[in-house]
């Protein structure tokens, strides 16, 4: 079962002012406030996580990648907005960049998207084989939040009103997107679809 949506992604982080200064403490070379910041961070972080990824232990890969992050740039981290809206960005970004790169995910998107297109086709693995990659190359040709989009709703199985919260983009912006998206694969995907079987 999915993960229930967060009723606030962000819910569970201090105030800004605590959220500041703690990453003060930490780029003046208090590293014991890097104890800190994971103690009051980690678990809002994962949570986001989780909600993307549907996988509690892979979200708990992705944050303390995000808290590796934080770590080597220490010196160096400026924050022209509350730190928590950096983490979070951090946190959705490499959530989104796991779902990419997943090999699973990927199959796993072909699979729902190949339907029609399995039916259609003769039973040989090697003509399977070859679908299955026409599949991925087209998938991997869509623009960026298209495919963010399309896997995130073909994979983890989110709706477009969950999709748009992770993403924070409008459930229209959702909508739209994912119809970009399947209108583009339904093009490259012409010559699989029933009336244009393959010789």
């Amino acid at each position: 079962m999915s993960p229930a949506a967060p009723s606030s992604l962000d819910a569970g982080f201090p105030p800004e002012d605590v959220q500041r200064a703690l990453f003060a403490r930490l780029a003046a070379g208090d590293d014991t406030a890097f104890d800190a910041i994971f103690r009051t961070w980690y678990a809002p972080l994962v949570r986001i996580a989780t909600y993307l990824l549907h996988d509690g232990g892979v979200a708990e890969e992705v944050v303390q990648d995000v808290f590796l992050e934080v770590w080597r740039r220490r010196d160096t981290l400026a924050f022209e907005q509350e730190p928590r809206r950096y983490l979070m960005r951090a946190t959705r970004n490499r959530a989104l960049n796991r779902v990419r790169h997943d090999a699973v995910a990927a199959r796993a998107a072909i699979r729902d998207i190949s339907e029609e297109a399995y039916a259609a086709t003769a039973p040989a693995m090697v003509q399977a084989a070859e679908l299955e990659l026409a599949i991925a190359q087209a998938v991997a040709t869509l623009p960026d939040r298209c495919r963010a989009v399309f896997e995130l709703s073909r994979r983890n199985h989110m709706s477009y009103a969950e999709i748009a919260d992770a993403l924070e983009i409008a459930p229209k912006t959702v909508e739209n997107q994912m119809g970009k998206a399947l209108r583009m694969l339904r093009v490259a995907l012409a010559d699989w679809l029933p009336g244009n079987e393959r010789d």
